[in-house]
């Protein structure tokens, strides 16, 4: 199995919705699984199929979010001395076309979210960043054409 690098904040997110998942959300499935059943017949139950599907979800993000913290690699990003930009890097950077100033933060796959500034080390611009320094430009292949970007400045920061 390969490890993969994850934040400390970002585990901590995942191992808290893991444990909202398996100690509240599974037992309240069980109990309306339990209340459908008392209402009769299972074929034409509604509410125990309903239930039933809830549980196969919830049980599918269960295991999903399981495989995920077996095989992460905690990054203790504050720790990270680098001249380079590297995994968990903060990046202040510039879209020369466009004139706007855009603040990424570099993390796992699992832990991205674009809406939060969080982008994977595998995305495309994840990539392009990786292993450059401050001034140096990248062009990023994006749908609409290639997009270049000045870096401007990066730190290392826990969130």
């Amino acid at each position: 199995m390969e490890e993969v690098p994850i934040t400390l904040a970002g585990k901590n997110r995942l191992q808290a919705e893991l444990d909202q998942l398996v100690k509240v959300d599974r037992e309240e499935i069980k109990i309306a699984i339990s209340e459908a059943r008392e209402l009769g017949d299972l074929k034409e139950n509604a509410e125990y199929h309903s239930a039933k599907e809830k549980q196969a979800i919830l049980e599918g993000r269960i295991a999903q979010l399981q495989g995920i913290m077996a095989r992460s690699r905690v990054v203790e990003v504050s720790k990270i001395k680098s001249t380079k930009i590297v995994f968990g890097a903060t990046v202040n950077i510039h879209d020369t076309e466009r004139g706007i100033h855009h603040k990424y933060k570099i993390v796992g796959e699992d832990e991205s979210d674009f809406k939060d500034n969080k982008i994977s080390y595998t995305s495309p611009l994840g990539r392009a960043l990786i292993g450059k320094e401050e001034g140096d430009t990248v062009i990023v292949k994006a749908p609409k054409g290639d997009v270049e970007y000045e870096i401007e400045s990066f730190e290392f920061i826990d969130e």
